[in-house]
C-alpha cells in the first residue's frame, strides 16, 4: 500500500469505522483511540496489506480491538448491575432508546454484524471478510440479533431486564 493509498483509507474510512466502534463502546474518546489504533497498525503493515483489502482490514482490526477493549473494561467494572435505567420518564420510551437499549443486550458479535450491515450498508461479504466469518455465519447471526431485538422491542422485556 502507498502512502497516497493510506491517506485515501485514511479519508474515506475512518469516519465509518469511528461510527461501527462508537456504537459498541459508547464512548467518543474511546471510539477515536480504536480508530486510531486500528490505522496506525494499518500504517506498520501497509506492506502486507493490499489496498482492495484495507477496508476489510480495518474494520476486522477495529473489531477485535474493540472487543478486547470490551473485556478489559468488563473485567474492571461490571456494567449496568444495580443502575436504573437513565431516563426521567420509565414508562415513556422512545423507539430510538429502545433499540439502543436492545443493542446493549446482544452479544457483540450480532451486535458488529448487525450494526454494519443495517447502519452501515456492508453486504455479507463485506461483513464476512471484516469479522473473519462466512457469508453463511453472518446472515445467521444477523437473522438472530434482528429476531432477539424485535422481540424485546415487541414485548418491551428490556425495560424489566
Amino acid at each position: 500500500m502507498t502512502i497516497e493509498e493510506y491517506n485515501k483509507a485514511v479519508r474515506e474510512l475512518s469516519h465509518r469505522l469511528f461510527g461501527f466502534l462508537f456504537k459498541s463502546v459508547r464512548d467518543e474518546e474511546d471510539a477515536n483511540d480504536l480508530v486510531q489504533d486500528a490505522f496506525m497498525k494499518l500504517w506498520q503493515n501497509r506492506e502486507k496489506v493490499e489496498f482492495c483489502k484495507a477496508k476489510a482490514w480495518l474494520f476486522r482490526t477495529g473489531y477485535n480491538a474493540m472487543i478486547n477493549f470490551v473485556k478489559k473494561r468488563g473485567r474492571q467494572q461490571r456494567m449496568d448491575e444495580g443502575m436504573e435505567i437513565p431516563f426521567h420518564a420509565k414508562n415513556r420510551f422512545e423507539l430510538k432508546e429502545l433499540i439502543d437499549l436492545a443493542l446493549e443486550k446482544l452479544p457483540e458479535q450480532q451486535k458488529s454484524i448487525l450494526l454494519l450491515r443495517d447502519l452501515e450498508g456492508y453486504n455479507y461479504k463485506e461483513i464476512g471478510e471484516m469479522l473473519n466469518l462466512n457469508e453463511s455465519q453472518v446472515k445467521v447471526y444477523l437473522f438472530r440479533a434482528r429476531k432477539k431485538i424485535k422481540e424485546q422491542i415487541k414485548d418491551l422485556s428490556i425495560i424489566n431486564a
